[in-house]
């Protein structure tokens, strides 16, 4: 049985794959949502969120073209113009919803579904590449994210000095979008390797681009989905072996939430 956080994203994600048949943009379902496809049927029991990739080409057309055509959804990502939204990546939220991340000083918008683009990364190069990236998109990350618990002083010690710097020297939303230009600075037609250089599993989540190939439709609950072609190579690369359940001191979701309301808009609140 789904639990009302599950619920309201199986809806989200359904109406989302009817808007990209409609609007002929290619996606996928990744990470752990495509993992909970594949082993559970669809969600991952523990699981508190819903990702999706995007070949860039059709990245950029959704997040430049999007219209929410009479839903609750609406999309936002870098180039939005919205000076609080620091990600470097897209979010399609429920407008009827409300939801806080423990992020900076906390970011409020609805609960929602990761947009990431899928980028280039060269040929056998493509190591050095990601690491010339993700030096840089490192700094974003610790200029975004909040102190915690169990992180290391010497981290949450850096998060702290880094926030010190002040934005006119180092504007978070003008970082966020040199991020993402970072990110698309290579080919994805011409590259071998492809990948979602935003993603939380790192290089792991660089494959060859035959592995995801031609989106194919996987069951998901009681809808069905786009996933990557090569499933078992796809979750085998990020995952290892992915058949394998965790521990249950490890079945928890990933997200850390200051606040979460499925009955309220986070509209009807000042930002």
């Amino acid at each position: 049985m789904l639990n009302p956080v599950q619920e309201k994203l199986l809806a989200m994600l359904q109406w989302f794959d009817s808007y990209c048949q409609k609007h002929d943009i290619c996606y996928y379902v990744a990470g752990g949502t495509m993992l909970g496809a594949i082993r559970h049927g669809g969600f991952i029991p523990w699981d508190d969120d819903v990702d999706v990739v995007i070949p860039r080409t059709d990245y950029e057309k959704l997040i430049h073209s999007f219209d929410p055509e009479g839903s609750k959804y609406e999309l936002e990502s870098p180039y939005s113009g919205t000076d609080d939204y620091l990600f470097s990546f897209a979010k399609l939220y429920d407008t009827e919803t409300t939801l806080t991340e423990n992020v900076g000083s906390g970011f409020t918008r609805g609960l929602y579904i990761d947009l990431f683009p899928i980028d280039g990364v060269g040929g056998e190069d493509w190591l050095l590449n990601f690491k010339k990236y993700n030096r840089f998109r490192s700094l974003l990350l610790t200029r975004t994210c909040a102190v915690r618990k169990g992180r290391s002083f010497l981290k949450n010690f850096v998060i702290i000095m880094v926030k010190w710097i002040p934005g006119f020297i180092l504007n978070n939303k003008k970082l966020s979008i040199k991020v993402d230009r970072a990110a698309a600075r290579l080919d994805y037609g011409s590259s071998d390797y492809v990948g979602n250089l935003m993603g939380a599993y790192g290089k792991k989540e660089i494959l060859r681009k035959e592995i995801f190939g031609r989106p194919t439709r996987y069951a998901f609950e009681n809808i069905e989905v786009n996933g990557p072609e090569r499933y078992n190579e796809y979750l085998t690369t990020i995952y290892g072996d992915w058949n394998q359940i965790p521990p249950e001191n490890k079945r928890h979701g990933k997200h850390s939430y200051l606040l979460l309301d499925l009955e309220h808009s986070y509209k009807d609140q000042t930002r």
